[in-house]
């Protein structure tokens, strides 16, 4: 593999490991993203990678290179990772060109002209931070980061800052370039709506350890966890005959009878469709439908097979 983590564990108090046991491996050219709620470790994660913090235990391998191991640790301006944060860190003061080339060795000038004209920056050469838009400032950072030919690309929630109007049309932008560089890419979010449309693989991480670890629609229809199964996708719990079970609301469908009855309790106009919330053997639960439903009691139906089971432990992560 590419880059392999192996039994990485990293702590600021002994007693209580921020990551407890982190394995996976990336291949070359994959984009992955790292998921989890806020203060798991996501962000710090990355930074024991591109060597801002030391592990604690471990092994890091990039591209057949020791990284960070027991005896063993690579500086980081030696580790040939980009690193591109929330923030567009660019220099106020320094012209895009000047912020491209600002500590660029004379090997990598040669790449200048090839990502200016891939990331669409060659006409704002000589504009400054402050005359550049979000998703602007953004390729640049990442321009900057790819002109110097890295093994590997962080990216920390890098579309946070964006307006939800442009946000989809600079993920799919920042996706082709990665792509067509076959740069191998880690983006850690919380926000499972960035990763999608753009993730090769999707690793979910809570508690110190991967929850899981798979393409995204093996994630979403087979999740291995409750945890993994809310993060992922709207999700109801249900009982039949006594069983916990989930389901996808979108697995949910209206039918002239069946056995299970639903008492409309609301119905919210949510755009192109309408959320209904009803309630099903006293478990509350909600679907979406193309139409209004003015009926008190309606008949719904689902396939077995869309219906999830987890440990019974799962439940406490819904209360």
């Amino acid at each position: 593999m590419y880059l392999n983590i192996e039994n990485l564990v990293k702590f600021y108090s002994k007693e209580d490991p921020l990551i407890k046991d982190l394995n996976f491996s990336v291949k070359k050219g994959e984009f992955v993203s790292f998921i989890g709620e806020s203060g798991s470790g996501k962000t710090t994660f990355l930074k024991c990678l591109a060597g801002l913090e030391k592990i604690n235990s471990g092994k890091i391998t990039l591209n057949n290179k020791v990284l960070d191991e027991k005896r063993t640790f690579v500086k980081p301006n030696h580790r040939k990772i980009g690193f591109i944060f929330q923030d567009y860190p660019l220099f106020p003061h320094l012209s895009v060109l000047e912020n491209l080339k600002i500590n660029l060795k004379e090997k990598y000038e040669k790449n200048i002209k090839y990502y200016l004209e891939l990331t669409g920056l060659d006409n704002l050469l000589n504009r400054y931070p402050h005359e550049l838009s979000g998703g602007e400032q953004q390729r640049v950072c990442i321009t900057r980061a790819l002109i110097r030919e890295p093994d590997l690309l962080l990216m920390d929630e890098p579309f946070s800052n964006l307006d939800v109007s442009i946000k989809s049309k600079i993920q799919s932008e920042v996706y082709k370039i990665l792509k067509s560089t076959n740069t191998t890419t880690i983006l850690v979010t919380h926000d499972i709506k960035d990763t999608f449309d753009i993730s090769d693989r999707i690793l979910v991480f809570k508690a110190g350890i991967v929850q899981q670890f798979d393409k995204p629609e093996e994630m979403y229809c087979n999740p291995v966890n409750c945890y993994c199964a809310k993060i992922l996708g709207d999700i109801n719990r249900i009982h039949i005959d006594g069983r916990e079970l989930y389901i996808r609301p979108e697995k949910i469908k209206v039918v002239d009878k069946s056995e299970h009855k639903l008492k409309v309790e609301n119905t919210l106009f949510i755009g192109k469709e309408y959320k209904i919330i009803g309630t099903l053997n006293k478990d509350e639960i909600y679907f979406y439908n193309s139409s209004p439903i003015k009926d008190n009691n309606i008949f719904i139906d689902f396939d077995n097979s869309d219906l999830l089971e987890f440990d019974r432990r799962c439940s406490n992560f819904f209360t």
